[in-house]
């Protein structure tokens, strides 16, 4: 079973993290931010990996660090389940529609983290979120997870419909680079035989 676990506690914030990346989309989301709850969600429903998240943050200072420490949490959990990378499919790429709103999602588990973000919201917040800190969610994840992350908004005007055809882009990416191929034979998907370093 491939899974992970991270418990990580700062003067800023309390977080516990389980993921299971063999799940069927199960999904027990809190982090005190309903619409980062709900993009959370969408992202563990459309990639399947099981999702336990819970974040008790000092959001009576603002909401930075309950976003950055959930993805950094969260990137944590995906790296561990991970393991060593063996037999995974490694690249994903999604096309992810959302009425008028296209968004373009292609990443590489390759243990060197990086992130292009091309989105632009048009509005400070998609309910009590503030949409700058999105893009930090996703940095934080890539960064913790070890992902070269590729994110763009083809088109689209609905703040709404482009962060969360962004979140579905990312699940339905990363669901096709973490399932395991048989052809690979169990083999570290690289020529240097290990990802990262």
């Amino acid at each position: 079973m491939r899974t992970g676990r991270i418990e990580r506690k700062t003067a800023e914030t309390a977080i516990l993290v389980e993921v299971n990346l063999d799940g069927t989309g199960r999904y027990d989301v809190a982090t005190g931010i309903g619409f980062l709850d709900h993009m959370i969600e969408q992202f563990s429903r459309h990639s399947l990996i099981d999702v336990t998240l819970k974040v008790d943050g000092d959001l009576h200072v603002d909401q930075h660090h309950t976003v950055e420490d959930s993805g950094i949490a969260l990137g944590q959990a995906l790296a561990q389940a991970l393991g060593d990378k063996a037999g995974i499919g490694r690249y994903g790429e999604a096309h992810s529609p959302m009425d008028e709103t296209l968004v373009r999602v292609v990443l590489d588990i390759s243990g060197r983290p990086y992130l292009v973000w091309k989105v632009r919201f048009t509005q400070d917040k998609l309910g009590e979120l503030d949409t700058e800190l999105i893009d930090h969610w996703f940095h934080s994840v890539a960064q913790a997870a070890g992902l070269t992350l590729h994110v763009q908004q083809l088109y689209g005007t609905n703040n709404h419909h482009v962060a969360e055809a962004a979140f579905k882009g990312f699940a339905r990416a990363m669901r096709a680079a973490v399932e395991l191929d048989a052809r690979k034979g169990g083999a570290v998907p690289s020529t240097k035989g290990q990802l990262g370093g």
